[in-house]
């Protein structure tokens, strides 16, 4: 039914797997030759998003996903993401139909600065805190890609300021979704965990997709 629909992927290591990302440079969490990691998930077939795009009859556009990556400017200890930041990389994700937006976990666990909604007039400055670049992340996309429908996903047990945050720009933005990561080794989803990820995606975005054809006649 939505065989020619495009799908692009703006993630972190979760949506990563070593050789299936776009730019090949990106940082890899999954897959990467000569790391041993105790998780589960050794082929990309196991990953939610290519479960998502192949059983339900879609296209890869692009997996724009970079490990470790934030939405906004800052990462771990303070460090300036801006090379491989949400923000930096939303210019690259070819011509989607769809683009599937998970992140967050990152700003959580490296205590990005959370700063204020900000909807407009943004500086490089204010692109360093969670809040503004989140507001600037939907804002950009909607005008880069507006075709596309937009569908945001984030890990359960995060903070409460990016959960918060993440929820109630995402309703006002576009459709969203709120993913509960379950089933995680070493900090990542497992196996189990990417099944549980497609299924809920899934469950989430069917139904929009679903009013938006027009669906065969039953005999």
């Amino acid at each position: 039914m939505f065989a020619q629909k495009k799908v692009s992927i703006l993630g972190d290591s979760y949506s990563t797997f070593y050789g299936h990302v776009s730019p090949a440079a990106n940082l890899c969490w999954y897959g990467v030759p000569g790391e041993k990691k105790e998780n589960d998930v050794t082929k990309v077939e196991e990953t939610w998003w290519y479960r998502f795009i192949h059983e339900h009859g879609f296209q890869l556009e692009r997996n724009n996903s970079y490990s470790g990556s934030t939405v906004c400017h800052t990462g771990y200890e303070k460090a300036d993401y801006s090379d491989r930041s949400f923000i930096t990389r939303i210019h690259n994700l070819g011509t989607p139909d769809i683009i599937l937006v998970f992140g967050g976990t990152n700003d959580s666990w490296a205590g990005a600065p959370i700063g204020v909604y900000q909807y407009d007039g943004w500086t490089k400055a204010d692109l360093y805190s969670f809040r503004p670049a989140f507001c600037y992340l939907l804002a950009s996309l909607k005008q880069l890609y507006p075709a596309a429908r937009i569908y945001n996903i984030t890990n359960s047990e995060l903070s409460e300021e990016v959960t918060d945050s993440w929820m109630k720009f995402a309703g006002t933005m576009a459709s969203r979704i709120f993913v509960c990561t379950t089933l995680i080794t070493m900090g990542h989803p497992s196996v189990q965990g990417m099944q549980s990820i497609d299924a809920q995606v899934w469950e989430s975005v069917s139904p929009i997709l679903e009013a938006s054809v027009s669906l065969p006649a039953k005999n």
